[in-house]
């Protein structure tokens, strides 16, 4: 009988180099003006969606939906329960069939492909509720995100090949880094399970950085989140999009986040968008006001 398969563990060198350099930088000032914070939308088109209707039976969950993201972005997408935003991001992930219309991602048509192909581009996902494995480990889950970078065969994978033995090490060694990226790494040979809903977020995020994505679609990152993980997850979306280039969209409920990190949100209402702009801009509009905000709604305060 062969020997039990022992815990993958990233190497020495990745252990101290996490402890050297793993400091998250301070987190950006909230004083400072907004306007200075926000880049300009990249010339090069991303993704485009174009005329986009989806339904289920009879029911329309989408209609006519029309944007394109630029490479460098951070684009937000709010809306009332019900709106379609999670629709969206399935559809353009693949997820769900498309009833009319186009997608293009990376220069490439992607209307009828499939998930796989899709994210072999270079899209990376994090969902509404939580993904993660339940009987792995926090590092094993964020190696799962390397699973279309496997070049070991089910040969190598039954017979526990050098090959397949130094692939498996390499993963590991990324997934670390990429716990040590979200401020995470601590919790790496946790269950996890034993992690808050929160915490579990945050590992998604890691789990869908380590396959080098160029656009990451986040539904509701900042759901469980307390106070002081909200600013860290304000820092770390900042830093994924600065200093990695990638190009974010996130549907989000948390108003102040939206505000803060996204150079441009669309407003879904009923399937429908009613309203695309600077954050300025659609919290000034009146149908994104009467559809979703309320009468009641102080941008003012809530950018102070």
């Amino acid at each position: 009988m062969g020997r039990a398969a022992q815990p993958l563990q990233p190497t020495a060198r990745h252990r101290s180099a996490a402890g050297a350099g793993g400091r998250r930088p301070d987190l950006p000032k909230r004083g400072r003006q907004r306007g200075a914070r926000r880049r300009r939308a990249a010339e090069v088109t991303l993704l485009s969606v174009q005329d986009l209707s989806v339904a289920f039976g009879g029911v329309r969950a989408l209609s006519d939906i029309g944007f394109a993201v630029g490479r460098g972005e951070i684009v937000g997408i709010i809306g009332p329960n019900g709106a379609g935003k999670t629709t969206l991001l399935n559809t353009i992930s693949r997820l769900v069939p498309v009833s009319r219309g186009a997608i293009h991602f990376a220069g490439v048509p992607i209307t009828h492909s499939s998930p796989t192909d899709v994210a072999s581009l270079g899209l990376g996902r994090t969902f509404q509720t939580s993904r993660l494995f339940a009987g792995m480990t926090v590092l094993e889950n964020v190696m799962t995100g390397l699973h279309l970078r496997t070049r070991s065969g089910p040969f190598a994978a039954a017979f526990r090949t050098k090959a397949m033995r130094e692939e498996e090490q390499g993963a590991a060694e990324k997934a670390w880094e990429a716990l040590r990226y979200v401020g995470m790494e601590r919790f790496a040979d946790r269950p996890a399970t034993a992690l808050s809903f929160g915490q579990q977020r945050v590992v998604e995020i890691a789990r869908a950085l380590i396959g080098e994505p160029v656009l990451v679609l986040l539904d509701e990152p900042a759901v469980g989140l307390s106070v002081n993980r909200l600013a860290e997850l304000d820092a770390l979306l900042r830093r994924i999009n600065a200093e990695r280039g990638v190009t974010l969209i996130l549907i989000e409920h948390v108003l102040r986040l939206v505000m803060d990190v996204c150079h441009r949100v669309i407003v879904l209402n009923s399937g429908m968008k009613i309203a695309e702009g600077t954050p300025d801009q659609v919290v000034a509009d009146p149908q994104v006001i009467e559809a979703y905000l309320g009468s009641g709604f102080d941008a003012e305060r809530l950018a102070s």
